[in-house]
């Protein structure tokens, strides 16, 4: 197994892996992306996510896709990890803990300060594997989100 970038011919797999996640995490319709907004954000001249895959010679096993952001308090940038995917089949292997480690590699050897992500309350597998790697729960913080006809409408108030 390699951990590698991903590459723009591994997009229509991330497309996959993205809707197996979605259908993981109970909401398979909300997903929205085609390969060409994927490759769009990913390949752009200045890309504004970043992916990362588990390979073994042309299979794909796992994905990471994450974007920058920023802390005030500490004055660095840091990663949102937004997506983070391994297969059915792999999981168990060391796949899942060979990408965070990847990217907890490029966030130290970047001088970038957190990884940051969500997860459900109810993947206790999930939940499991975050504690077993030494990360803990952001406790006091609530998150929230605007987004669809209410991002719509609220966007449109005094124009």
């Amino acid at each position: 197994m390699i951990i590698r970038p991903a590459e723009p011919r591994d997009v229509p797999t991330l497309v996959g892996l993205i809707g197996e996640l979605a259908t993981y995490e109970r909401e398979p319709d909300a997903v929205e992306v085609d390969d060409a907004m994927l490759a769009g954000v990913l390949f752009a001249e200045a890309p504004v996510a970043f992916a990362t895959v588990a390979a073994e010679g042309e299979e794909i096993l796992g994905m990471t896709i994450h974007f920058l952001n920023f802390s005030t308090w500490t004055g660095r940038v840091g990663i949102y990890l937004e997506d983070f995917y391994v297969r059915p089949d792999y999981r168990g292997q060391g796949v899942g803990r060979a990408l965070m480690v990847d990217l907890a590699r490029t966030a130290r050897d970047r001088g970038y300060s957190r990884i940051d992500w969500s997860v459900l309350d109810w993947n206790e597998l999930a939940l499991g594997f975050y504690r077993s790697i030494g990360a803990r729960p952001m406790t006091g913080w609530t998150g929230y989100r605007l987004d669809g006809d209410a991002l719509a409408a609220f966007g449109r108030i005094e124009d």
